[in-house]
């Protein structure tokens, strides 16, 4: 049985509304798994999820539809030691993961930008391989895994690195129509499914199985070497490092040929497949923004066919017809997609990796065990199973002897790295120089977020002024987010110092254990605005002081100018026991290198 026949409560892949690049680049990792998997990008509610479910209902037998959670931990996703075999015979035996559930389905993460680097490094490696080959507490154990990998990312929640964003195969923008037509029939569709599943799926049994059947059927065409070396000329013509661009490129254009029903690969496959494919791997900084332009794209084309002798270019009309047209689907994803098997995570996320500070004991990547210099933190539960069934095999014992003694505890090794959270809090009120400081601190937040692109850190800013203090830009790591909240920043008025501290407070401490707060607090200490009735100096005294209390971590950026100097700054520095700094020239280079010079 097929799989769009196998579960008819799952929302159609034919009847999700446009989105016709995004469904034809799903498509060709399906034909051909080792194009190394689609990253979706996009807002929520743009149909991602619904999307990859679907897929999976085209996909031959009762192939999986496998999600992974942000908070599994490396052995659910690899697989690792039976602890139950271990313990009761004896035997290191292996327990699959999540891995090896996704074999022949859909494997999904949603927020990829969120899970833990080495997490997704793995991912990647099977995905393209299609094996999952684990080396780890005493077990050595390979198995197939050939999935699809679909990721997905708000980019508003912070970009994914670029090392592990130039190893996604393909990569498109989601977003829902502008169309008010196709955004109605989109929600009269979802509507539809959601009373009732089984008759909306009925409706579309005959699309289903076309499509399925054709999938089924497909393979990736052949692509000679002289289309190859085009390629690779047009890779290097618009500047993609590395040789992932010019083998991903080669890989879809041969499956979309393959899906289309023609034998041999063309000119105009490559066109059509190259911004899934090179989008992505332009992007040097987050300065430049996402994409390629297909003016560029053509210009490489034609300069690389230019320098090629004459290349057959097969006329993809003439067989097969392409994609299947579709359209948004804006709503929420409804349940009743194939076998959907959730990993429940550690009691805790792992904590994001990049270039971090050292962190708690639980966070990160296991590097390794160790016997414990004291109470332990985190049993390492395969070395501990190891230990104890290596002194059962090697001893006789009392019926009564424990499984496990104390000398068989082993204590978990973590890469304990943890993230950063800048909090840039700055006076915008009316004093003098401000609007050199509120450059300034435009210019750092941007500058900040150029490291947080490469690695997990955040960066947020805070103003004050008038009566009260507001949170112009949330923790992101995102700059397309912080330049649009930027471009918004207004100044004036009184002094409210108090509120700027205590929603500066309030902020840091939001990001939990996954990121290590530091308030950076640009300002002459002078205050002119409180709640009723307090002084405003005392109440900054105070709200400084809790600051201290909460652990903290503060700079203190002195802006004090002109000839008359009070040094208010430097004493809402000792109260909050904050490293306190005076920049000789506040601008962006110098703020943004004293951040970071913090951080180190």
């Amino acid at each position: 049985m097929s799989g769009a026949a196998a579960n008819p409560g799952a929302f159609p892949f034919a009847a999700v509304v446009g989105h016709d690049d995004v469904k034809t680049a799903l498509l060709l990792n399906a034909v051909d798994p080792r194009i190394g998997g689609v990253l979706l990008r996009g807002q929520k509610g743009s149909a991602k999820t619904t999307l990859a479910r679907a897929l999976a209902a085209l996909l031959p037998g009762t192939a999986p539809f496998v999600e992974l959670p942000l908070g599994a931990t490396e052995d659910r996703v690899v697989g690792t030691i039976d602890i139950e075999s271990a313990l009761t015979e004896g035997r290191r035996r292996f327990h699959p993961g999540l891995l090896l559930a996704a074999d022949g389905g859909v494997l999904y993460v949603d927020e990829v930008n969120l899970l833990a680097d080495h997490l997704v490094d793995v991912l990647l490696d099977v995905a393209v391989s299609g094996v999952n080959r684990v080396e780890r507490e005493g077990v050595s154990e390979s198995h197939p895994a050939r999935f699809v990998l679909v990721g997905s990312m708000n980019p508003e929640e912070g970009e994914l690195r670029p090392q592990l964003l130039d190893r996604f195969g393909l990569s498109l923008e989601v977003t829902s129509s502008a169309d008010p037509r196709a955004r109605a029939e989109a929600v009269r569709r979802r509507m539809l499914h959601d009373a009732d599943p089984a008759a909306f799926a009925a409706g579309w049994v005959d699309e289903q199985a076309t499509l399925a059947q054709r999938l089924a059927q497909a393979r990736p065409a052949t692509i000679d070497d002289e289309l190859v070396l085009i390629v690779s000329r047009m890779c290097a013509a618009v500047g993609a490092e590395g040789l992932r661009a010019d083998l991903v490129m080669c890989r879809a254009a041969a499956a979309l040929a393959g899906w289309e029903g023609r034998p041999a690969t063309g000119v105009e496959d490559v066109r059509r497949v190259a911004p899934f494919a090179l989008a992505h791997r332009r992007r040097r900084d987050p300065f430049e923004q996402p994409g390629i332009d297909p003016g560029e794209l053509d210009e490489a084309l034609e300069q690389a066919l230019d320098e090629a002798p004459d290349t057959p270019s097969p006329d993809p009309a003439a067989d097969g017809d392409g994609a299947p047209a579709g359209s948004d689907q804006p709503l929420e994803e409804g349940e009743g997609a194939r076998r959907i098997v959730t990993l429940q995570g550690a009691s805790g996320t792992d904590a994001p990796s990049g270039r971090r500070t050292p962190g708690g004991k639980r966070r990160g990547r296991v590097t390794g065990a160790r016997p414990p210099a004291g109470p332990v933190s985190e049993v390492a539960l395969g070395a501990t199973v190891r230990s104890a069934a290596a002194r059962r095999g090697s001893a006789m014992l009392a019926e009564e002897t424990p499984l496990v003694l104390p000398e068989d505890l082993r204590e978990a090794v973590h890469e304990e790295k943890v993230a950063n959270l800048v909090v840039l809090t700055v006076d915008a009120s009316a004093s003098m120089g401000v609007e050199r400081r509120m450059a300034a601190v435009k210019g750092a937040v941007l500058s900040l977020l150029l490291d947080a692109y490469q690695r997990r850190d955040r960066v947020s800013l805070v103003t004050f002024r008038d009566d009260d203090a507001e949170v112009v830009l949330r923790p992101t790591g995102s700059v397309e987010v912080a330049r649009a909240r930027l471009g918004e920043l207004r100044s004036g008025g009184r002094t409210p110092l108090a509120a700027g501290v205590t929603t500066a407070q309030r902020v840091a401490m939001s990001g939990g254990t996954t990121h290590r707060p530091l308030v950076v607090l640009v300002s002459d200490g002078r205050a002119t605005a409180s709640a009723e009735g307090t002084d405003p100096l005392q109440e900054a005294y105070l709200a400084a002081d809790r600051l201290r209390l909460a652990g903290v971590a503060a700079v203190v950026v002195d802006a004090e100018d002109g000839p008359t100097r009070l040094g208010l700054a430097h004493q809402l520095a000792e109260r909050m026991a904050a490293r306190y700094l005076t920049l000789p020239e506040l601008s962006a280079g110098t703020l943004s290198a004293a951040v970071r010079q913090v951080m180190a």
